[in-house]
């Protein structure tokens, strides 16, 4: 498989994946413009895309539905019932879904995925696993705590997208609303670095090559810190030769074949 990471946090999300002939599409978190030409600044057509995946309906990941489905109406929506049901209300986007149950392994041309449910205040929130010619991609971000599926998920994982939202010490010392903080740092909201290095801690991933760390708070974190948090668990694990990376808001990451 092939992964290009093209924007990660607030601003707007979005992942291609590719095995073989299959080009996948995690999240439309950009118009149809950005994300047509942050794919060509990749060396993708937009046109080449088999399905869209969504993961939950917040704007910042599905924003840019409405206009994808308009421009290129035969590409599936795929998503879970409430979830597309709830960006269908936000959207106005009611037809082109195909709809699967969480935990329940599918098919999309030449890769196997499967949704798995996650900790976030959205209608039916889920990480994905993706599998193809024996190496897994692992995508889990905006979830407030690590649950056993997410466990499992991720010690399966060749390659991870994984989200480091937040250092609680520069949360806590923001501007940011009490509320805000509260949901952010709550059960539903966003893991910190170090929420987030306790999963490798935790799951201890023998097959784990590359680990990109996404959703990144620009007021509350820093590549640094997240990096740091990381790298001292991969030390104490002895996985040194894991790539480690900091994914970024403003352009897409680098190319990662697994």
């Amino acid at each position: 498989m092939r992964l290009r990471v093209l924007g990660s946090g607030s601003g707007g999300n979005s992942i291609a994946v590719r095995s073989g002939d299959t080009l996948l599409l995690v999240d439309l978190g950009f118009s149809f413009k950005e994300e047509k030409k942050r794919l060509a600044d990749c060396g993708v057509d937009i046109e080449d895309v088999t399905a869209v995946l969504f993961t939950h309906d917040h704007s910042d990941h599905c924003k840019g539905a409405a206009t994808f489905h308009k421009r290129l109406p035969d590409v599936p929506l795929v998503a879970n019932g409430d979830t597309a049901d709830a960006i269908a209300s936000q959207t106005g986007v009611n037809d082109g879904w195909m709809l699967f149950e969480n935990g329940e392994p599918f098919e999309l041309g030449d890769i196997t995925v499967t949704a798995f449910s996650i900790s976030h205040d959205a209608a039916d929130p889920v990480g994905y696993l993706f599998e193809a010619d024996g190496s897994s991609l692992f995508v889990g971000t905006d979830m407030g705590v690590v649950t056993a599926n997410v466990r499992m998920a991720f010690s399966r994982a060749t390659c991870a997208v994984l989200e480091a939202n937040h250092d609680p010490i520069l949360l806590e010392q923001s501007d940011r609303p009490i509320s805000l903080k509260q949901r952010i740092r709550g059960r539903t909201g966003h893991l910190s670095n170090e929420d987030a290095a306790m999963l490798v801690r935790e799951t201890n991933p023998l097959c784990l090559k590359t680990l990109l760390l996404g959703h990144i708070s620009s007021e509350c974190n820093s590549p640094s810190l997240a990096r740091r948090a990381f790298a001292d668990v991969f030390e104490e694990l002895g996985h040194t030769d894991v790539d480690l990376s900091v994914l970024e808001q403003d352009s897409p990451g680098d190319l990662f074949e697994f």
